[in-house]
């Protein structure tokens, strides 16, 4: 521990050293405005569920020095703000549009009745909404997409359809890491397409692997005299989080202490990065946590090791990512290519070995829960709502909330014209998009019927502006009636259950970031304001209310057996009627024999 602990100094010592670039610096044209004659390439890196500090540039544990290099080269956003599920970020980072006015308000998995094919909720691009892909083609640029996609299921859904010139893509919400099969009794199996067509993975598929070298090879096979835009959909770090034991070892005692421990000390370092003003009060852990204590020796030993399996998984992705930048290089490409990472949205919290239902679809599909082999070939690996606490501290709750542990990520975005600096102005994934088309000066909108909400990030890239929304600007955001207004210092929020009780709060953000105390009974009038500002954004964007009594979890269940229903209807029909006649020859074979006339 004590070697990672001193790293992790060092690690705040440079960020902190990066924090706000020289005036000569930032006045450079070289690294300001006049990006070098050719066009950049472009490449995006989204990261499944990782949390705010999860990179070792943000004070996470495990060990990224690829992303880490990136960040030290570029800019660090720390006030950046994402939607809490992954269809919804991926919709609003690939379109800079409100998630809502893209098609997919939500996932379709938490999908209810009511909302089903309704505007904004087709859980496919709708017509008139371009990607970034789109945008750029005119440009002159080759366009490129592997890994996971989850962005409509129909005809005309896929990347090939939405203009990437190739793509490998999962057409899920998340799948197996060594294997080509599902990972959840809501798919069927794991949906891979190859430009749109159905495809098989090879025998030795690990998915960082797997993702970055078929991303190699379209590089390859590519023009060199244009200009590419890369988009890579890592499964890491989504359930099943699995990863190669080599990468796992690493992390040999570092959890064992328990999540009470790691949410302390990433709240003791978030203070210490400028994360989090000095003094900010943690949150405390959501109720019906366990404490770790209580946890058995066995328990407590399986559980460090998947978190332990959940760095591995993040160390593995960041070694391909180094192989990408190493081809990059080999190529003479990097200097001219601007790269983006992020997350989509924080650390899942759902558990694997608490559903007898589960586990028996688990048991029919080679998977096991057990500390052998956890994160290795048929570990269903996970970590749980309390890791995923922790892990997103200093942030409240995690992934599917509203709230900063759902919502707050990383950000990083390095290249050509990006003065090195963190940027603590707030900022959305919405934004990705317009930025990216700044940079390049591009047009926007070309023969689109729908414009972008994102805002341009270049002006604070530059230094030429310290803001990009107004101090007085409410910016709204919801997804399955998680919701949330943000309005100068403060924010209102609402978690839906089964962790909410889908009442409306009031934080002040400056002062309490990690939101422990409601301002509500304080400053009605305040709470008041934002409410209004954010009906007024769910009616521009055409947000539908939840139905009475909507429950995420509920909802997914119910979901799952319509999908199972009508998979294996005819299954259950067909045995159901074996059933009853079986019965019933055997009701006429009883009944024969006992009304046979007894010889006196």
């Amino acid at each position: 521990m004590l070697h990672r602990l001193i790293a992790s100094l060092l690690l705040i010592a440079l960020v902190q050293s990066v924090k706000t670039p020289s005036v000569a610096q930032a006045n450079d044209p070289a690294n300001v405005d006049a990006l070098i004659d050719a066009p950049p390439n472009i490449v995006i890196m989204l990261v499944d569920d990782a949390a705010l500090m999860d990179f070792g540039a943000y004070g996470g544990e495990a060990l990224t020095p690829n992303i880490d290099t990136l960040a030290a080269r570029g800019a660090m956003f720390t006030q950046y703000r994402t939607s809490p599920l992954c269809s919804p970020s991926r919709a609003m980072l690939l379109t800079g549009m409100d998630n809502h006015l893209t098609g997919i308000a939500t996932i379709p998995e938490v999908l209810p009745d009511a909302h089903i094919d309704q505007p904004g909720y087709s859980m496919s691009l709708e017509p008139g909404v371009l990607t970034l892909a789109e945008r750029l083609k005119p440009e002159g640029y080759q366009t490129f997409m592997t890994g996971k996609w989850h962005m409509g299921s129909g005809k005309g859904d896929l990347p090939s359809d939405h203009g990437f010139d190739r793509s490998f893509a999962l057409d899920a919400s998340g799948a197996d890491n060594w294997e080509d099969k599902s990972y959840m009794p809501f798919y069927h199996d794991a949906p891979w397409f190859e430009d749109g067509k159905v495809a098989a993975l090879p025998d030795d598929f690990y998915s960082s692997e797997f993702i970055v070298d078929k991303m190699i090879s379209y590089l390859d096979a590519a023009n060199a005299d244009a200009p590419f835009y890369a988009f890579l959909g890592f499964q890491a770090i989504h359930i099943p989080v699995q990863a190669p034991p080599e990468f796992t070892e690493n992390y040999n005692g570092v959890y064992d202490q328990g999540w009470h421990a790691l949410r302390e000390a990433r709240h003791q370092k978030a203070m210490a990065l400028g994360l989090i003003p000095q003094g900010a009060a943690l949150a405390p852990m959501p109720e019906g946590s366990r404490d770790w204590d209580d946890l058995t020796d066995e328990d407590r030993a399986v559980y460090a090791r998947r978190m332990q399996v959940n760095a591995g998984m993040l160390e593995a992705m960041d070694v391909h990512i180094g192989r990408l930048i190493d081809h990059l290089r080999e190529t003479r490409q990097f200097e001219n290519t601007i790269f983006v990472i992020t997350s989509d949205n924080g650390p899942e919290h759902n558990r694997g070995d608490n559903d007898s239902r589960l586990a028996f679809w688990m048991g029919l599909n080679g998977y096991h829960v057990d500390l052998e082999g956890v994160g290795e070939r048929g570990s269903w690996g996970f970590i749980g709502p309390e890791w995923a606490n922790a892990a997103a501290s200093p942030g409240a709750l995690y992934k599917f909330y509203m709230s900063e542990g759902g919502i707050r990520a990383p950000l990083i975005i390095s290249g050509p014209g990006i003065p090195v600096q963190r940027i603590e102005a707030m900022s959305l994934v919405s934004d990705v998009a317009p930025t990216l088309l700044d940079l390049i000066e591009a047009d926007a909108s070309p023969g689109s019927t729908d414009a972008m909400t994102g805002r341009s990030l270049k002006p604070v890239l530059t230094g030429a502006q310290d803001r990009v929304y107004e101090s007085d600007e409410p910016i709204g955001m919801e997804v399955s009636g998680n919701s949330a207004l943000y309005k100068g210092d403060f924010k209102i929020t609402r978690h839906m259950p089964p962790t909410g009780d889908a009442t409306w709060r009031l934080y002040n953000m400056v002062d309490d970031p990690g939101e422990t105390r409601d301002l509500s009974g304080e400053l009605p009038e305040k709470k008041a304001e934002l409410l209004a500002d954010y009906q007024a954004y769910a009616e521009r964007v055409g947000v539908l209310e939840m139905p009475d009594g909507y429950d995420s979890l509920v909802q997914i269940e119910a979901n799952t057996r319509a999908k199972l229903m009508k998979r294996y209807g005819w299954m259950l029909i067909v045995f159901g009627l074996f059933v009853l006649v079986l019965v019933y020859g055997l009701w006429r074979l009883i009944r024969h024999f006992l009304l046979i006339p007894r010889k006196a």
